[in-house]
């Protein structure tokens, strides 16, 4: 199977005045195209900072320091991809929120409070997709037919003819100096963009989408922001879709509601691909296909969910599956012993063998590669080496 994402060596590492927070050390793994994979761990272990670091966002005083991340975006193409981290900023603009969606964990920083939400929408859709919405204006398709009427019909424009084929955005400049009706385009721009935003928020399943596209943030349940803010990161039609912690300050009920409908855009192929970020496992076990659990900036496992949570090998996996509680929970739930490490100092070799209850020398000293151990199965322990 092909991989729309395939991370190597990823090293991300913090400047700050206590020293160097080392924040991901090495980190691999890849996302199979039309698969979703989940990247599960404690709080602070360095699941937003990989995401971060696959769309260049991270901020002062964060540096990427190493690896490669592979983009792929076409299924058919057995190439290994474009690397993101060798790119130019520009590029890395038009990517995010076009090929590659992020839904960040907290709607109410992602909104902006004095837009309305269809404007919020129309924005993305604008930004990535302001040819075709020049072509729907003018009613232009790639075959040259169907021109806009006042236009074709005028032979003073038949010159611009091959302009309007392939670069629709001069096209429409051109048209504008010679054409007084169309000099408030933007208008016509934002009045189809927000047509679309009311086609994707049906969709989603929000009722009433005509009359939501006008109201506010403020107006909505954290639900419905967090449906509006999905929205926006599908405007574009992404072939990938990053969700960093995207249900964790929902209940439980419109959780549900949230990862069913993530299943369900991707069953009706909006979207291609998924990586989903979770300190949840229940939410893991839900949606996944394949999952990796990640320690002190480290990935410690790699597998398919049922192979990982059926027969787990890390034996930091083992005590993470152990603290969650069971429907018929017999006896006191098991803790981890032990404290997650400082990593500005983190212990040598493998970053869990102070807590781990099968360390060995060789555990202290250097950190274990990943081994396959099955099927699509990896772990980084000297257990299985």
């Amino acid at each position: 199977m092909t991989h729309i994402l395939d991370i190597k060596d990823l090293v991300t590492n913090f400047y700050t005045y206590e020293g160097v927070v080392k924040a991901l050390n090495k980190v691999s793994f890849h996302v199979n195209h039309g698969s979703t994979f989940g990247l599960v761990g404690e709080s602070g272990c360095g699941k937003s900072v990989t995401v971060r670091s696959i769309m260049q966002i991270v901020q002062s005083p964060g540096v990427i320091e190493g690896g490669e991340i592979h983009f792929s975006p076409d299924s058919d193409n057995g190439e290994t991809g474009i690397d993101l981290l060798k790119q130019t900023e520009r590029f890395m603009q038009d990517l995010r929120g076009n090929k590659i969606s992020m839904i960040f964990q907290e709607p109410n920083a992602a909104l902006n409070p004095i837009m309305t939400i269809g404007e919020q929408i129309a924005e993305s859709y604008v930004f990535h997709r302001k040819n075709q919405i020049i072509e729907k204006i003018l009613g232009l398709d790639r075959t040259g037919e169907n021109l806009f009427p006042k236009v074709s019909a005028n032979p003073l424009f038949l010159p611009l003819y091959h302009l309007a084929l392939h670069r629709p955005d001069a096209f429409l400049l051109e048209l504008i100096k010679k054409v007084p009706f169309l000099r408030n385009w933007d208008r016509a721009v934002l009045h189809t963009a927000i047509e679309k935003s009311v086609e994707l928020l049906a969709t989603l399943g929000i009722p009433n989408p005509d009359k939501i596209v006008h109201q506010y943030p403020h107006n909505l349940s954290g639900g419905m922001k967090q449906r509006v803010v999905i929205a926006i990161a599908l405007a574009s039609e992404p072939v990938l879709l990053i969700a960093d912690e995207a249900t964790s300050n929902l209940d439980v009920t419109v959780q549900a509601q949230i990862l069913d409908l993530l299943k369900d855009l991707k069953k009706k192929n909006i979207i291609s691909s998924i990586l989903l970020i979770t300190h949840d496992l229940g939410v893991v076990n839900e949606t996944c296909d394949r999952v990796g659990v990640m320690y002190a900036g480290n990935l410690c496992e790699v597998g398919k969910v049922t192979d990982l949570f059926e027969n787990p090998k890390h034996p930091y996996t083992k005590a993470l599956l152990d603290s969650v509680p069971k429907i018929r929970q017999i006896g006191d739930l098991k803790s981890i012993a032990g404290n997650v490490p400082n990593l500005v100092n983190p212990p040598l070799g493998c970053r869990f063998h102070p807590r781990c209850g099968h360390a060995m020398a060789k555990c202290k000293e250097v950190f274990p590669e990943m081994t396959i151990v099955d099927d699509d199965h990896e772990v980084a322990c000297y257990l299985y080496h």
